[in-house]
């Protein structure tokens, strides 16, 4: 089914059939149409209109309302102050509006006009190195911007660049070849996520303190690097089994999560090694990077240290190894020609914008980034403690991220079993909800604030029932779902000839410009949009709830059926921006 044009298109529409209808000279000029507290919207376009006209903006106002036929969807247009229009649209348009939209399983949103393919590199845990709370914002956000995206026709790639190379391979692997059975477990079942993280903590915090106490183990480590580096088969094989040990631990994290994380996505920093060589002497060649003091660097002239002197990216050391840039730059290689890419996107905390912001510009000097082909860095911020410092334990060490999910899905659970009773759910229900508001509380958090601000991690606040919460949503969902249960045989039906209450046309209006915020959070990267949209959708329903009866006092079966409506595709609007927010939305709580 084709989109639904919303109310604002259409006014708009009408309104510039009216311009050029009363000013042929202004050709095709904008109304500038935006929401209004005084009418339903209001239009300041004549302002500029008059300026280039140098007519009175007043008289070209009334001119224009003149000129606009008598139709179905303009209620009343009012000339205010210098020459805005107020205009107020019929209720008849906004319940055939609303009708069309409950009648598509998109809801009427559209499909962006001119998709690509966009690579979106997020949740990037490091191999054999427990997840921390500084792992949960990259992981919640790139995984709503996967789901909005693909909801508006973006063909997205997934990609989780594990930190899976470096030099402390050599220290773990030389380790495991002198202590073999350090990673073998106990049973022959299934390994948990918890058994391998704790093996592998063990395993890296004994061969740390090997390092840094004996010398000779230390140099062995370091040659273990170099047959790593150089592909020797046992002790790539070694490498393999921290990859596979760690891959257990992070699925099982991204499990409780609720996120759906595929094998073939995970392309570490080992998947660019073999460009590695190539991607350098591409850079060199083209004279974008050169060579000072052994390092091959791409200097820049607004980027220097706090000596005053030029920084550089150093793509390659002089030692001949290679750091973290020529990896980036080597997989915006990948990504660009064998992805075929229009968009990379990357959800990587702020403290590197500088790191990307080099990169990015040298991928654009080398001509793999252009007009055609864009990178851009979601960049957020920190995860905060109650205090406002960055969230720690008590003794100071940076929280785990599992300690966290566990605690908010207890105090969600616990919040879940208050109301259980009066909705009559299983033992079965109350642990599945449980899950479900807690994980969600703890996303809905993460994506309602802007993602380059930081944000306090307050439980307490995050599953309560009151304010700008998962848990609210949740609840108005389950509330909306409840009433289907009590209507009989009163089903959602349009009646456009219905006058609607306050309350109705509140939420009607809020519910025609969900497909506007979807395509507002897809082009600007921001979630956060289409939460506030969310909150403020069971605030208006809320009050609707409140003030326009659907079942008890039973309204006349017009009425009902119409407020049917608006309570189903409400329900469905709430469900699907929740879904592409990666939260669940339980039908009974």
């Amino acid at each position: 089914m084709a989109s639904v044009p919303s109310l604002a298109s259409t006014v708009q529409q009408r309104l510039a059939e009216g311009l050029s209808a009363a000013l042929p000279e202004a050709g095709s000029a904008d109304p500038l149409l935006r929401r209004s507290d005084r009418a339903d919207f209001q239009a300041n376009g004549i302002l500029a209109l008059a300026k280039r006209l140098k007519g009175n903006p007043r008289e070209l106002a009334t001119q224009v309302v003149d000129g606009i036929p008598a139709n179905d969807v303009l209620k009343e247009i009012e000339v205010s102050g210098p020459g805005f229009l107020n205009i107020t649209v019929t209720d008849e348009a906004i319940v055939r509006t609303l009708a069309a939209r409950a009648a598509d399983d998109r809801l009427g949103v559209p499909f962006t006009p001119d998709a690509g393919t966009t690579v979106i590199d997020y949740a990037q845990p490091n191999v054999a190195k427990e997840m921390h709370v500084g792992h949960l914002r990259s992981a919640v956000i790139g995984a709503a911007m996967v789901e909005i995206l693909e909801f508006t026709g973006e063909t997205v790639v997934r990609r989780h660049h594990i930190g899976d190379w470096g030099t402390q391979f050599g220290m773990l692997i030389q380790y495991l070849i002198e202590h073999p059975h350090e990673l073998d477990h106990g049973s022959d079942g299934e390994v948990s996520g918890e058994e391998a993280m704790s093996s592998l903590n063990r395993l890296y915090k004994a061969s740390r303190a090997l390092f840094d106490s004996d010398e000779e183990f230390k140099t062995r480590a370091r040659a273990r690097v170099v047959d790593l580096q150089a592909g020797e088969p046992q002790t790539l094989a070694l490498w393999q089994r921290f990859v596979d040990e760690s891959k257990i631990y992070f699925y099982s994290v991204f499990d409780k999560l609720d996120m759906d994380i595929r094998d073939p996505d995970v392309v570490g920093e080992s998947g660019y090694n073999d460009m590695l060589a190539e991607t350098c002497r591409i850079l060199e060649e083209s004279g974008v990077a050169v060579r000072s003091e052994g390092a091959l660097c791409v200097f820049f002239d607004d980027v220097k240290g706090p000596d005053g002197n030029p920084t550089p990216l150093i793509v390659q050391k002089s030692d001949g190894g290679f750091g973290y840039a020529a990896t980036d730059l080597s997989a915006i290689r990948d990504r660009v020609g064998n992805l075929k890419a229009t968009t990379l996107l990357y959800v990587v905390d702020a403290r590197q914008s500088l790191h990307f912001k080099m990169v990015f510009e040298t991928a654009r000097r080398a001509g793999w980034l252009n007009d055609e082909v864009k990178a851009v860095q979601l960049a957020f911020g920190t995860v905060l403690g109650k205090d406002g410092k960055p969230f720690k334990t008590r003794e100071g060490e940076t929280v785990r991220l599992v300690d966290l999910l566990d605690e908010a899905v207890d105090r969600a659970t616990s919040v879940v079993r208050e109301k259980a009773e009066k909705v009559g759910l299983t033992e079965t229900e109350i642990v599945e909800n449980g899950q479900y508001v807690g994980i969600g509380a703890v996303k809905y958090a993460d994506l309602s604030t802007s993602a380059a601000r930081d944000y306090k991690f307050d439980l307490d606040q995050m599953v309560s029932l009151n304010g700008d919460t998962s848990v609210y949503l949740q609840y108005a969902y389950a509330r909306i779902k409840s009433i289907f249960g009590k209507a009989g045989d009163r089903t959602p039906l349009a009646h456009p000839e219905l006058a609607l209450e306050p309350a109705e046309r509140a939420l009607g209006l809020h519910l025609d410009t969900f497909g506007e915020v979807v395509q507002e959070a897809a082009a600007e990267y921001a979630p956060h949009k289409l939460a506030a949209y969310l909150y403020q959708l069971a605030s208006l329903y809320t009050t609707f709830y409140d003030q326009c009866p659907v079942i008890k006092p039973e309204p006349p079966q017009d009425v009902a059926e119409n407020r049917l409506l608006l309570c189903d595709l409400t329900a469905r609007t709430l469900h699907r921006g929740m879904a592409l927010l990666g939260i669940r939305t339980p039908e009974r709580l």
